[in-house]
């Protein structure tokens, strides 16, 4: 069963979705990070480009011809990976193929919209059943 992580009261939540991402991969774990909105997907795209500074996340879309031989993709298919290992959820409600991987990371902002959205997101996996924990930022940053 797909365990399912949050993070939650995250300042900056493409940052996290960077630092999960990199860490992953540094594990060699395959990602898919999950923004089906073009803007976001533009927006981690660019920041896996720029940081870290001393290191490089191989990255592509989803649709790209090397998205078969990338360890990270973003986008929306996640059939577009070889194995289903990391999903990292940069949307406002549930990715619809979360079940086919063995971990799911939800990152829940600061503003009182990204935290109810977030919180119904909990609400629909813990009813169903899956294995849930949290991971407070604002302990992280203190």
């Amino acid at each position: 069963m797909t365990e399912i992580t949050f993070y939650t009261h995250a300042g900056d939540l493409l940052d996290v979705a960077r630092r999960v991402a990199s860490k992953a991969y540094g594990q060699g774990r395959q990602v898919m990070i999950y923004a089906p909105d073009a803007a976001v997907a533009d927006a981690i795209d660019g920041l896996l480009w720029t940081t870290p500074a001393l290191g490089f996340v191989p990255h592509c879309r989803d649709r790209d011809s090397l998205a078969g031989e990338t360890p990270v993709l973003i986008g929306a298919n996640a059939d577009a990976l070889r194995s289903a290992d990391v999903m990292i959820n940069l949307h406002t409600e549930q990715p619809p193929a979360f079940a086919r991987f063995e971990r799911l990371v939800e990152i829940v902002g600061q503003d009182e919209v990204g935290v109810e959205q977030g919180r119904a997101r909990w609400r629909f996996y813990k009813t169903r059943g899956y294995p849930l924990t949290q991971h407070d930022m604002r302990q992280a940053a203190g």
